[in-house]
């Protein structure tokens, strides 16, 4: 454990060239008498860290100090091959540097762990697009990737529902989420998002931006996603749901609409049903989705969709009557 610790410590100094004890404490999370004894005990192994003293002071390392990946333990080994499984880094174009880098970790690894990459492939596999989406990557897709690089403004051609539109953005990141990947660009003091494969154009200017420090890309997502979700499933509805029809919630309805409506739940009744609030995209697409339940549900609310949903029954019912 300690050992790990060590080894951390020098590879932060290597990192970030000079941190405080109240820093490397918090990244180690560790309390600072303990950096300042791990200090001690890379001095005696003979490392060199130096102490800056003084309000601007901190640990660092003398001279260029360097340490090799020797200290990667198997588990660490495997992990970091799985970072780099080929798909999404192929479609962005990065294959060859990631190509070089994974033959310099190689080679900088212990003998004993240099099997990591082929364990690694042996064992996982990273498929991402969904059963029936296009494999092959969008076209303009590597154009955008070096953008994002390079911090260099783009004009964006790209196609908006029955027509094409022109857009000066500066790319922030892509995201690859089911099998599609989106573009996250500052357009006008303001963050949007665009599907990459409805990107018709990319001309990369040679005109650069300064990127927003404080602007987290995963945070702006998650939030995009958040607000998707509740755009998609504005309507509720009250049902009455089997012991069955609680079980095929997870399988018959959205994610989003089946952990919602899981957590409404009330308390089950004599006969094990209970009754929640469903979220649905309109109530049509609720009439289409509710009626694969089959009996398993009832519609308490609104009135119109039972009164549908009951015609359906006896429609039904008088399809099968012998």
């Amino acid at each position: 454990m300690r050992a790990a610790r060590l080894i951390s410590l020098v590879l932060l100094l290597q990192n970030r060239e000079t941190m405080t004890a109240a820093e490397l404490a918090q990244e180690l999370e560790v309390s600072e008498r303990t950096v300042y004894r791990d200090v001690v005990a890379l001095g005696a192994a003979g490392v060199p860290v130096y102490a800056d003293r003084g309000r601007a002071g901190g640990y660092r390392l003398l001279g260029g100090y360097r340490t090799r990946l020797t200290g990667l333990s198997r588990a660490e080994a495997d992990a970091l091959f799985l970072s780099g499984l080929p798909g999404p880094v192929d479609e962005m174009g990065l294959a060859e540097p990631v190509a070089a880098a994974r033959l310099k970790v190689l080679a900088a690894l212990p003998a004993p762990l240099r099997d990591a990459a082929r364990r690694s492939g042996q064992r996982f596999h990273l498929d991402v697009p969904g059963w029936f989406g296009a494999a092959d990557p969008p076209p303009l897709l590597s154009d955008l990737a070096t953008a994002v690089w390079r911090d260099r403004v783009v004009e964006l051609r790209y196609h908006r529902r029955d027509r094409e539109v022109t857009r000066i953005v500066q790319p922030y990141g892509l995201v690859l989420k089911g099998g599609v990947w989106y573009l996250v660009a500052r357009v006008d003091d303001d963050h949007r998002t665009y599907r990459v494969d409805r990107v018709v154009g990319v001309e990369v200017t040679t005109t650069g931006f300064d990127r927003d420090g404080d602007f987290d890309l995963a945070g702006f997502w998650s939030a995009q996603v958040t607000g998707f979700i509740e755009a998609m499933l504005p309507e509720r509805i009250t049902v009455r749901l089997s012991p069955a029809g609680l079980r095929a919630l997870r399988y018959l309805t959205e994610p989003p609409a089946a952990r919602e409506a899981l957590a409404a739940a009330g308390e089950p009744d004599g006969q094990g049903w209970v009754v929640t609030r469903l979220p649905v995209e309109s109530l049509d697409v609720g009439y289409s989705m509710l009626l694969r339940f089959g009996p398993e549900i009832e519609v308490l609310d609104p009135p119109p969709l039972r009164a549908r949903l009951a015609e359906a029954a006896a429609r039904s019912d008088a399809l099968y009557r012998p």
